[in-house]
């Protein structure tokens, strides 16, 4: 069950990230068919921000080129809330700036601002009940956001200092 799910959440990309990985592999005109079709899903996908099980079930079978089977179906609803997440964090997640997260840090680092800014929530509502360990977790933060240690809790910073 796990390969299942672990097929039908890559599957919907796959055929984006295979076909325009390289210059030097020719896809062939079935597989760019399948590439264009997705793209365009996608780009749709894209104007409204959302991402509903219809269009993710359009998306898998333009990938896959043919439609899905009860399993990959019943996976697609149980999964639903993980793709989307993903989605949004391929195409609509811009991402953090290191000199931001240092500055909120400086200025707003008792409230733990830079926490909830950085998607450690839980952390930024235990500083901002405790204002920021009475600053020394604070400044521990801004240490650690100066070194870089401290980083956005879904990945790098897209910007550094």
């Amino acid at each position: 069950m796990k390969k299942v799910i672990t097929i039908c959440l890559s599957l919907c990309f796959l055929t984006l990230s295979t076909v325009s990985a390289s210059d030097a592999i020719s896809p062939t005109p079935s597989e760019s068919a399948r590439a264009q079709k997705v793209s365009k899903l996608l780009t749709n996908s894209m104007k409204d921000g959302q991402l509903n099980l219809r269009e993710i079930k359009s998306i898998c079978e333009a990938a896959k080129g043919s439609h899905l089977n009860l399993v990959e179906k019943t996976v697609l609803k149980m999964n639903k809330k993980k793709i989307e997440k993903n989605f949004a964090n391929m195409y609509f997640a811009g991402g953090k700036s290191q000199l931001t997260a240092v500055l909120l840090a400086f200025f707003l680092g008792v409230l733990g601002i830079h926490r909830f800014y950085l998607g450690y929530t839980w952390q930024g509502v235990v500083q901002l009940l405790t204002f920021g360990g009475l600053g020394i977790w604070s400044l521990i933060d801004f240490i650690r956001i100066l070194t870089g240690d401290l980083k956005p809790k879904d990945g790098e910073y897209e910007k550094t200092l």
